[in-house]
């Protein structure tokens, strides 16, 4: 491929490089050398799930590396202690290493899912930040300034509005930069909320003697509410390990402004096919609910396969489209003559807490045999065949 060729391919759905005109000479020189360009990824482990927002650069990763960049995945499980502090009003809960450890391990096999495990390198940043000395934690620090540093939108944020700020949260964008500067990165991905680490890891790289490495920033995916940055604490997320069933209807519950930008962003269909599919909802040809359905299908083929992805398309149909109920739904034996429908909902696992169920009830969420449930303290007579229902996608069966 040519460097025009390359450059076409790197681009679709990135907000910005920095720059693209070093971008370009990266790939040329590495081309006359014949030598891959070193291609950085890092993630702190502060939750055990991959999401399909986390996918988007890594994604963009698979790219560099189908054409034949030498990718490196870091694991922050030394910066995963301290915590990102990009877009938060507030310190980080800081995690402990058992956490970060266990985190990490899942970390590392669901990466596979997206990159080629035999092509592919996955470092921890221990290696490098866990033996540095105190003078060379001073050294690093001196690179720069406690303005720089304000100059961040979040922290400038909280100190204006004197919130704390820990000085262990300006390290964090000191030690990502660092773990360029240990690896010799050409090139780090990113998204949005970490243009000022990824900036500062190409001044920390300059001071080190280093030739900087070119950001390339990818866009925030917005989770199924359709306004919040996707998240697993939010609730409104997409894990890259959720059942085929499970991934359908969710993704079938997106907005309808979000389908053009999660096939651009979450699969590899073409350009003009989503320009023509764009047209076609314009001008009413095509229903939105079609165009979702398709996502879904393209989504659950990627992370499972075809068939699973046709089987997910049929259920939703039969569930949602027809009023039915799952095949294959769940069964659980029950004991006791009556009980509170909250107690009933734990036991049937449609929820992770009496707390989770009161608030499904009072959000109309819960039905029993079809009949909305409204009281929180209602109790309930388990009966053979009965059927308890949380929400559009979770269902139980009383055997």
């Amino acid at each position: 491929m040519s460097i025009a060729e390359h450059m076409a391919v790197l681009k679709r759905g990135v907000v910005q490089i920095i720059s693209e005109e070093e971008l370009e000479k990266k790939l040329l020189k590495a081309q006359k050398e014949r030598r891959p360009l070193k291609v950085k990824l890092g993630a702190d482990p502060s939750a055990p799930d991959i999401h399909l927002g986390h996918t988007v650069v890594l994604r963009k990763l698979k790219q560099f590396q189908d054409l034949g960049h030498e990718v490196i995945f870091i694991i922050g499980d030394f910066t995963g202690q301290i915590g990102d502090p990009s877009g938060k009003s507030e310190t980080r809960k800081q995690l402990t290493k058992e956490e970060v450890a266990a985190n990490a391990e899942t970390y590392a096999k669901q990466v596979f899912k997206i990159l080629d495990p035999e092509k592919t390198e996955i470092r921890f940043n221990s290696e490098w930040l866990s033996p540095l000395n105190f003078s060379e934690v001073v050294e690093l620090a001196a690179k720069v300034t406690v303005a720089r540093m304000l100059e961040r939108d979040d922290f400038s944020k909280r100190f204006s509005e004197e919130r704390a700020i820990s000085i262990h949260e300006f390290f964090y964008p000191l030690m990502q930069g660092y773990d360029s500067v240990a690896l010799d990165i050409d090139v780090e991905l990113g998204g949005t909320d970490q243009t000022f680490n990824l900036v500062t890891a190409r001044d920390i790289q300059r001071q080190y003697g280093q030739e900087p490495e070119v950001a390339v920033i990818m866009p925030i995916l917005e989770g199924l509410d359709g306004h919040q940055k996707m998240s697993k604490s939010l609730n409104n997320y997409v894990g890259v390990n959720d059942e085929p069933k499970m991934m359908f209807g969710k993704l079938m519950s997106i907005p309808d402004n979000l389908i053009a930008k999660y096939f651009r962003l979450l699969t590899d269909v073409a350009e003009i096919e989503l320009d023509n599919m764009e047209a076609k909802m314009n001008t009413g040809e095509l229903n939105p609910r079609d165009a979702k359905m398709n996502l879904a299908k393209e989504i659950i083929s990627m992370y499972h396969d075809a068939d699973a992805a046709l089987a997910a398309e049929k259920e939703f149909i039969q569930v949602f489209s027809q009023g039915g109920i799952p095949e294959d739904i769940p069964i659980f034996t029950v004991s006791k003559e009556e009980m509170t429908v909250i107690e009933l909902l734990s036991l049937c696992q449609l929820v992770e807490s009496n707390s989770e169920g009161k608030r499904s009830i009072k959000q109309g969420a819960v039905r029993i045999d079809g009949e909305k449930i409204s009281d929180i303290y209602a109790t309930v007579i388990p009966a053979t065949d009965m059927i308890v229902q949380v929400g559009k996608r979770k269902f139980a069966k009383i055997g």
